[in-house]
């Protein structure tokens, strides 16, 4: 790995390099200590790991330490926390710990447009990079055609109830739901970004067509299929949140389950393979787990639960990663991923980069695809320092979960001592450890200061506790995550989520489950373009979703879209395929 330089080469041509050297999944699986039949591969580099057996065989094991890596608010571009994760699990291998990861698998939608497969960068990546990236195993295709199942079964229902007298349906033993065309709770997916399909009519044409209704696509890693998958403890509990999920509402405003569509088994049947957990390996040969899917900011954007118990009986320190900043990612993981899962955290890596404190500090627009200003490639200390409040926010975020944090300075070239010292000031004046990882540039050995740092926070006997409990009313559970993470004055909701609240408090189990907040992640606040630590202002909140099948409660603050764009200058212009060798190139 020594010879591969960072600064000349292109993250797929590290990848393919460090390929020629991969243990097989059976080499990874005996260094782990997964049985061979625990293995189940795809190939020669990746498998899926048979939970079950894992779990049951090792269930009296003590659980290894439990790290999460989250960061500040990133600029467009990211901030690099997926390559501090394949970092620091080198680096603790470095160290000589039998150490284990958790990222979650890209989207296609991402992949091929702005930010990439997510799969690291420079010389901490996960490999097979092609593999990583274009689908995996499989479990994204499984959570979209599962999803699309529950559509073709509730459109169906429609076009049957309409065209059919009760006595008709009653001979074909179909109960009458009374569905509301006007109020269905769920659209179509597609793993893509794809704009034209937002709004659809769908339906069109003669009565044998289906029944006519406006419609649309979500990106798939947006279902609530994915958060089911990321928090199911095993296949009964995935089961039998599947069934609880809520397609439609009747023309009285209840609630349509998959299980009153009697396809609630047939979505279980094609999810079952995906609960199994992906065998990956850093470019160091760590095992790493990629399980779940992205989108912190829209989804419940963690690595699974099935993932993180599996790892923390398999190794000694487990790494486990949420999406985007302490905002969102790392809230989500405290109180949504922890409450379902019972796990307690030992400790938080927070990533923090130069240029995302410059750009806090008042630094120019940061777009993807346009050149980076100069002012963020030349040394500026005190423009650094003018953007700490954003570090501030997020290292009390965490301390607020009483999760020791350890502030990982991820390392660019350009970046001078000075700018790094004034960082390390700040953030150890704030209670927190401070590390600076030289990952990207030298693997694992450039990240040994970041695993002491964290070897040394994990000594600290947790204390951890939740932002609020289950029987908080709904309000006030919002209400604190606005207040006490995002930093906002207050809350204030439309119409629509006066009523739909009103609705949730009437139901005493639905009034307990955690809030997943759909918000941007390119700020604190809901308005992407409010950098820093923005003060004195209001969470809007405009509608409010129910899954019951994930066990959450969705609020969409701001201008949020469950189906991104694709960008003018998309990666699927880079990537391509040698038709000689069948290698991928281009991907990042």
């Amino acid at each position: 790995m020594s010879k591969l330089d960072p600064t000349k080469m292109q993250d797929w041509q590290i990848a393919e390099a460090a390929e020629k050297d991969m243990k097989t999944v059976y080499q990874l699986g005996e260094e782990m200590g997964v049985e061979r039949m625990e293995l189940l591969p795809y190939g020669h580099y990746v498998a899926k790991l048979d939970y079950m057996s894992i779990l049951e065989r090792l269930k009296d094991r003590p659980n290894g330490k439990y790290i999460d890596v989250t960061a500040i608010t990133p600029t467009p571009l990211g901030e690099g926390k997926s390559t501090t994760t394949m970092g620091l699990i080198q680096g603790l291998g470095r160290c000589g710990k039998r150490v284990t990861g958790a990222i979650r698998q890209p989207s296609s939608g991402p992949t091929f447009n702005i930010k990439g497969s997510a799969a690291g960068g420079g010389l901490s990546q996960c490999i097979p990079l092609a593999e990583f990236s274009l689908g995996l195993t499989g479990d994204i295709d499984a959570v979209n055609n599962a999803h699309n199942l529950a559509m073709v079964a509730l459109t169906s229902r429609l076009q049957h109830e309409f065209n059919y007298t009760d006595e008709t349906l009653s001979k074909k033993k179909l109960k009458r739901l009374n569905i509301d065309p006007r109020n269905l709770a769920i659209k179509w997916t597609i793993d893509f970004c794809a704009q034209a399909l937002r709004e659809i009519v769908i339906g069109v044409g003669g009565k044998m067509d289906g029944f006519m209704l406006r419609s649309g696509f979500q990106i798939t890693v947006s279902s609530e299929l994915m958060a089911i998958l990321a928090v199911a403890t095993n296949l009964e509990d995935m089961r039998r949140r599947i069934s609880k999920m809520v397609v439609a509402f009747d023309k009285w405003g209840n609630p349509i389950y998959t299980a009153d569509l009697d396809v609630d088994g047939a979505m279980a049947a094609l999810m079952n393979r995906a609960l199994n957990p992906n065998l990956m390996q850093t470019i160091e040969g760590q095992p790493v787990l990629v399980h779940a899917g992205p989108f912190a900011n829209i989804a419940i954007g963690q690595s699974s639960i099935v993932a993180d118990r599996v790892a923390l009986k398999l190794g000694d320190y487990h790494v486990t990663e949420s999406g985007f900043g302490a905002d969102i990612g790392f809230e989500k993981f405290w109180n949504l991923k922890c409450r379902y899962s019972g796990l307690v955290p030992n400790c938080a890596v927070l990533v923090a980069t130069i240029r995302a404190l410059k750009m806090h500090g008042g630094g120019p627009r940061v777009a993807p695809g346009k050149t980076i200003d100069r002012i963020y490639r030349e040394p500026n200390p005190a423009l650094v320092e003018k953007g700490l409040g954003n570090l501030m926010a997020h290292i009390e975020t965490v301390q607020k979960s009483r999760i020791a944090p350890v502030v990982c300075i991820n390392h660019f070239l350009t970046d001078s001592e000075d700018e790094l010292e004034v960082v390390r000031r700040a953030a150890e004046s704030a209670g927190a450890r401070v590390a600076v990882s030289r990952h990207w540039a030298l693997g694992g050995e450039g990240a040994l200061e970041l695993a002491e740092a964290v070897l040394d926070a994990c000594k600290d006997e947790p204390k951890f506790r939740m932002l609020y409990d289950d029987d908080t009313p709904v309000k006030d559970k919002i209400s604190r995550i606005a207040t006490e993470v995002y930093g906002a004055s207050g809350v204030t909701y439309s119409e629509l989520c006066e009523q739909k609240i009103k609705d949730i408090q009437c139901d005493d189990d639905v009034n307990k489950l955690g809030i997943c907040m759909v918000k941007t992640h390119l700020s604190l606040s809901h308005d992407p373009d409010k950098k820093g630590r923005p003060k004195d202002w209001t969470l809007p909140v405009r509608d409010v979703f129910v899954y019951q099948g994930a066990g959450v409660i969705v609020p969409v603050a701001g201008d949020i879209n469950l189906m991104p764009g694709t960008a003018s200058d998309p990666a699927y212009r880079k990537v391509d395929v040698d038709v000689h060798t069948g290698k991928v190139t281009g991907l990042f």
